[in-house]
């Protein structure tokens, strides 16, 4: 009798909430249709055309759950969508906003136990107001972690401002999420460059989740809150092609501290989480033989252009994953 397969357990697949359309006041959500038949999702001055979320996993649960099957995922965690993170808002309206978004995933997680979890969206804006909106979506809502920008309402991860969050997330005991936004202050991106043929998705991505493992590794972040569990998306963009780079860096340059030169940058690297959303079965080695296997998630950005729904490892590779997610989950 053969063993049985350890569970699958997607950690990014992000959810558009019906309920939430318009909680931003003028600035949406908005989800409509062009007068050609093609669909639109506004979020203020920023339109996304093309992408159908009615319908599809992203809006319809029961349609999720059929694609998880299909795709032999036995648990989700459901986030945020990354373009409504509205970090430009005035705080009161993104507290508004964050509130009601969450209280509309826990709802729908909720009825939908043991395949279903979710974590909740920070107005970063306002860092006491996050630190509530944290407890609250924790405690009351049953979530199991929280969702931030990899460079939260302007700030850099590392940022002092931040602490007061760090230590909630590390008093509440969930995992803190990191996914960029492919929205820049003058539209998808900033870089003119990466408005072109999708870059701003790929290598934007790869780009800013580069960046915050720096700030993560070389800005203190990890001595100031040891118990942090941080998780970026995308195997945390080129940090894996770099660390080499990193590491003598943090052995050569005058600016490092004596805390990161004493433990070297791999020690700090090693304490970061990972999803494994690479599509390259040489890119996810390169990960694991320099991040370590023991703090890899298996993740696919579920049902997005992107999709790896199917592409789960086997064997060894696959109970490790499956007992990570167990960990960093708290399950």
């Amino acid at each position: 009798m053969s063993e049985p397969s350890p569970p699958v357990v997607d950690v990014h697949a992000h959810a558009v909430l019906a309920m939430a359309e318009g909680a931003a006041g003028e600035a949406g959500p908005e989800l409509g249709t062009s007068p050609d038949g093609t669909p639109f999702y506004r979020v203020g001055d920023y339109v996304l055309h093309g992408v159908r979320y009615a319908g599809s996993p992203f809006m319809d649960v029961d349609v999720r759950l059929a694609a998880m099957d299909a795709a032999g995922i036995d648990l989700q965690v459901l986030s945020p969508n990354p373009i409504t993170y509205f970090t430009g808002l005035p705080a009161a309206d993104a507290t508004a906003y964050a509130r009601r978004h969450n209280d509309a995933l826990a709802e729908l997680v909720g009825k939908h136990p043991g395949r279903l979890l979710a974590t909740a969206q920070l107005p970063v804006q306002d860092i006491a107001a996050s630190v509530a909106e944290a407890r609250r979506a924790v405690r009351d809502l049953g979530m199991v972690g929280l969702y931030i920008d990899t460079d939260p309402a302007g700030r850099t991860l590392d940022d002092p401002a931040l602490d007061p969050l760090y230590e909630a997330v590390v008093d509440l005991d969930v995992p803190l999420f990191v996914h960029p936004s492919p929205l820049g202050s003058n539209g998808p991106a900033d870089d003119p460059r990466l408005r072109r043929f999708d870059l701003d998705l790929m290598l934007g991505f790869a780009y800013d989740e580069t960046l915050a493992v720096a700030a993560l590794v070389f800005g203190g972040v990890l001595d100031r809150h040891p118990g942090l569990d941080v998780c970026l998306s995308h195997g945390g963009g080129a940090a894996a092609f770099l660390s080499g780079r990193f590491a003598r860096a943090v052995e050569k340059r005058a600016w490092v501290g004596r805390a990161l030169r004493d433990n070297g940058f791999d020690h700090y690297y090693r304490r970061i989480w990972f999803d494994t959303h690479v599509h390259d079965e040489q890119s996810l080695q390169l990960l694991v033989d320099h991040a370590g296997a023991d703090r890899l998630v298996f993740g696919t950005n579920f049902a997005g252009w992107d999709s790896g729904g199917a592409d789960h490892p086997g064997g060894a590779l696959a109970e490790t994953l499956a007992s990570n997610a167990a960990r960093l989950l708290r399950l």
